[in-house]
């Protein structure tokens, strides 16, 4: 789901380009989920902070469906566009239903109250929400959606109905809030007893602030203000509600546990602690949250990236944030404005009919941006900067695992053998499974945690259980700021630039080759694998010449992709170093087409498969000149003999496979341990193709979201 919040301080804006700036905010993170999408408006242009009276009316306007029916139902509204607001607080999220179907009631933003006293946005999933429902109903809060994001509306809402001061901070209700939340959350809160004010907090799911002024900020540093809030509830809770005989009492203030002592409250801030304009007032400011940089980079390219368990605060267009309690000593005590690198039309679909189409076809251009300032040519070395601090004990190590989801895993499944020939450690766990299991984790391991995202919920969960047993940890991400990129000791950025449609085609490529640029690193000291090592990095550098070479199949993959989108199943066949593309294709092909596929160990042709073969099956057999050649020959005399009419994908010059193919796609020759990438892009056309004649959305196919930030 995505999360998208826009706040103009003093700053007079119109509603109608307030509503532009939510929608296309929205729009940009659609391929994070597309079931229903919602926002909060002002009704008038109230600016009262006065919390002893309810402020101006919220409005709150939901849809079923994508962000564009959400926006002809804003249009149909009667509306006062011109009408010009000093200061709004608006917040909007797309959502991916996790609980509750799809519809209007169950979309968000959520509420605690018919007249939307607090309302809120949520990213993830609470564990601990069905205790509190039944607490919150035991109290006569009645629920109306079947999600667990209206808990924490109506929890607020409990917090503020049994307040022990008129005078309490909307910060500090927020931070009881999530001090009861298990899960994974990222939310926006908008309160009517608090116009003009946002606050907002993630843990496990990524949220990020730009700021925008026409003055110069007044630092590039916001440090973190500590507080201990007591938690403050006088009826009985739920088992997870901290009463205050449960808490710290106050004359304990050791500054470990609670942060300053318990005399510092949110209400007493100090200037040096906000983020306002140079002449330390807060004149002209507009602060953008979103899930993602693409929501945001066409209004600002400055950002502050929240960490877990921050609460941001926007009070009277001054930023601060707030933790409850400090951490470990060697925790950043500030957050940092950094300047993004990203420019617009890298989002943008260009001249291409979705956005998988065009990150296909992008492929030459993100393999080398994988390799720029690390493949260095002339010395025929490789140095991923990210890793050289810990290179030493990495080498050192008794055992490499790496653990990913989906199209993750598959990179690590691709370039396994390559990793074993080259170091003799690997092991390749999916992360839910790694989990599920328990697996046994040392201090002397290495964990490496591949996910396009850097939020991939199961991943997550699996770097938190190895760094709790003392390991090395390790991210490939392709998301500066992520969490994953954040909490590992060390990484590697794949810079494939950014990926919207849902299904990962030039992400899968570059971790590929980051993974075997990691390959090659171990390795450059070896002499008796020297040879191989040369081997592979010249294949390296004539690499994306080679794709692009393959994407010339475009117009004869789409022709063959007419004689298959009426087919029910596909069955992708190979082995060695080509078994991984057969899973990355079948993964894609059900992901974009909702055709049944499986991707096939032709090892494993006769123990079971091969009953499946007839002359109706369609057949994809993925052939490459390696040392599994002549076995893959046999497997498709097999198919052959029981009448299957194979498609082919093999190398220019195969002439032997040509003789058994209905339809072949011929690929150039590269090393063996790089066929991979070579081989799975004609699958990642074939999908593509098949979705656009079935009439498909490519870039959201259904079910599915972007980034899993859920178990």
């Amino acid at each position: 789901a995505g999360i998208f919040a826009y706040i103009n301080f003093c700053t007079p804006r119109e509603r109608k380009y307030i509503l532009e700036v939510l929608v296309n905010g929205l729009k940009r993170l659609e391929y994070r989920g597309y079931d229903s999408a919602g926002m909060v408006l002002q009704i008038d242009g109230g600016n009262s902070t006065n919390t002893d009276n309810k402020g101006p009316p919220i409005a709150v306007i939901k849809q079923r469906g994508k962000v564009s029916a959400l926006e002809e139902k804003i249009n149909s509204k009667k509306l006062d566009f011109e009408f010009k607001f000093s200061t709004h607080t608006g917040i909007a999220h797309t959502r991916w239903a996790t609980h509750g179907v799809p519809n209007c009631v169950n979309s968000h933003p959520q509420r605690s109250d018919d007249n939307n006293e607090f309302v809120v946005v949520h990213n993830g999933i609470l564990t601990n929400y069905k205790s509190f429902k039944t607490f919150l109903q035991s109290h006569n809060y009645e629920f109306e959606s079947d999600t667990d994001t209206e808990v924490i509306a109506k929890l607020i809402k409990y917090l503020w109905d049994n307040r022990e001061s008129e005078t309490i901070q909307f910060a500090t209700l927020v931070e009881r809030v999530i001090q009861q939340l298990e899960g994974a959350f990222a939310l926006v809160f908008k309160s009517r007893y608090f116009p003009g004010q946002c606050i907002a907090t993630r843990r496990g799911s990524p949220l990020l602030i730009g700021v925008h002024s026409k003055s110069k900020l007044s630092t590039d540093n916001i440090p973190i203000l500590y507080s201990s809030c007591n938690e403050f509830l006088n009826s009985s809770p739920p088992k997870q509600l901290k009463t205050p005989s449960e808490t710290q009492p106050a004359s304990k203030t050791n500054p470990d546990e609670t942060g300053t002592n318990q005399s510092m409250q949110l209400c007493r801030l100090n200037s040096t602690t906000e983020l306002v304009t140079q002449n330390g007032e807060s004149e002209g400011i507009e602060f953008y949250f979103a899930s993602d940089a693409s929501a945001i980079i066409e209004h600002t390219n400055q950002v502050i990236f929240l960490e877990d368990d921050d609460v941001a605060a926007v009070v009277d267009g001054a930023l601060t944030i707030h933790r409850v309690k400090r951490g470990k000593s060697t925790e950043s005590t500030t957050r940092t404005v950094t300047s993004l690198q990203l420019e617009l039309q890298q989002i943008m679909k260009g001249n291409f009919k979705s956005f998988m189409q065009k990150e296909i076809f992008e492929q030459p251009e993100s393999v080398v941006n994988t390799m720029r300032g690390r493949m260095q040519w002339e010395e025929q070395r490789v140095v991923l900067g990210g890793l050289m601090d810990h290179i030493d004990e990495i080498r050192r190590c008794r055992r490499i695992i790496i653990i990913a989801c989906g199209t993750s895993y598959h990179s690590a499944i691709a370039t396994r053998q390559l990793i074993e020939e080259m170091t003799e450690l690997p092991m390749v766990e999916l992360a839910s499974d790694f989990l599920d299991r328990e697996t046994p984790i040392f201090r002397d391991d290495v964990c490496f945690f591949i996910s396009q995202s850097g939020e991939t919920a199961d991943t997550l969960m699996a770097l938190h259980y190895c760094k709790k047993r003392g390991s090395l940890t390790v991210g490939i991400t392709n998301t500066v700021g992520s969490s994953i990129s954040r909490i590992t000791d060390c990484g590697v950025h794949i810079n494939a630039g950014p990926e919207i449609g849902v299904a990962s085609t030039k992400a899968y490529t570059s971790q590929f080759t980051a993974l075997v640029m990691f390959a090659l690193m171990m390795s450059e000291d070896r002499f008796s694998k020297r040879k191989r090592y040369l081997e592979i990095v010249n294949a390296l550098k004539e690499l994306p010449e080679k794709i692009k070479e393959v994407l010339t199949l475009d117009a004869e993959i789409k022709k063959l992709s007419d004689s298959l989108y009426k087919k029910k199943s596909l069955l992708v066949m190979g082995r060695g170093f080509n078994f991984a593309t057969c899973l990355e294709g079948a993964l894609k092909i059900k992901e974009i087409t909702y055709m049944h596929s499986e991707g096939i160990l032709a090892g494993e042709l006769k123990h079971g498969p091969l009953a499946l073969v007839d002359v109706d099956m369609p057949i994809l057999m993925i052939v490459s000149k390696d040392n599994v050649y002549t076995k893959v020959q046999n497997a498709l005399q097999q198919v052959v003999a029981r009448h299957g009419r194979p498609i082919i994908i093999c190398e220019n010059d195969d002439e032997e496979s040509v003789k058994y193919a209905s339809h072949i796609l011929k690929v150039p020759h590269t090393v063996d341990c790089l066929q991979g990438i070579l081989t799975v892009i004609p699958l990642q056309l074939l999908s593509f193709h098949i979705a656009q004649l079935k009439g498909l959305d490519v870039d959201f196919p259904r079910n599915l979201a972007k980034s899993v930030t859920v178990e």
